[in-house]
């Protein structure tokens, strides 16, 4: 596997080996200790699997500490546009985004630690969405950050016409009013 860090400290990719023949492919999409070796140690305790339509945008989401998630993100069919929000406050690239296209045919994953608002646009007709998380799904300290804040200028990279939002999603505040207790 190929680790490519990203501007922002510990955001990475991880690009797999993929093994392909006349059969079909196989890559590790998960190795403990092979993961280990490449500084990316986290106990992963729930796995989420999402499908959704072109144009659908999820996110921003994230939990509060001390319920904040560490995940794994990936594409099993399709094509998404991904993107981590740096929230912790004492970071350098606090308020900045990082983003990249997980498909089915890069196989990339995209690592986020605790203390990133997490969110994805599909660009494909259809997508299936997988995650790892490192910790438990709490309701009570689930927050986020609306999709098109103007402070982030985030370019989902879908026409805002053609854009498919929950109504809760459509309902989160901006950057400066969302609660976050990061460092």
């Amino acid at each position: 596997m190929e680790i490519e860090k990203t501007p922002i400290e510990g955001l990475i990719i991880i690009k797999p080996n993929v093994f392909k023949d006349d059969r079909g492919y196989f890559f590790e999409a998960f190795n403990q200790k092979k993961f280990g070796e490449q500084g990316i140690n986290y106990n992963f305790v729930q796995d989420n699997e999402s499908e959704s339509q072109y144009g659908v945008v999820r996110g921003l989401h994230f939990q509060d500490a001390p319920y904040a998630q560490a995940k794994l993100v990936r594409v099993l069919q399709g094509k998404v546009f991904d993107v981590a929000v740096d929230l912790r406050i004492n970071s350098p690239t606090y308020k900045r985004w990082f983003g990249v296209e997980l498909n089915e045919d890069n196989k990339y994953q995209l690592m986020i630690p605790r203390g990133f608002a997490h969110g994805f646009s599909v660009l494909s007709q259809r997508a299936v969405f997988h995650y790892k998380c490192d910790n438990y799904y709490n309701k009570e300290s689930e927050r986020g950050i609306i999709y098109n804040d103007k402070a982030l200028n985030i370019d989902w990279r879908i026409a805002g016409n053609d854009m498919i939002l929950s109504e809760k999603d459509r309902l989160l505040p901006d950057f400066e009013n969302s609660i976050h207790n990061f460092y």
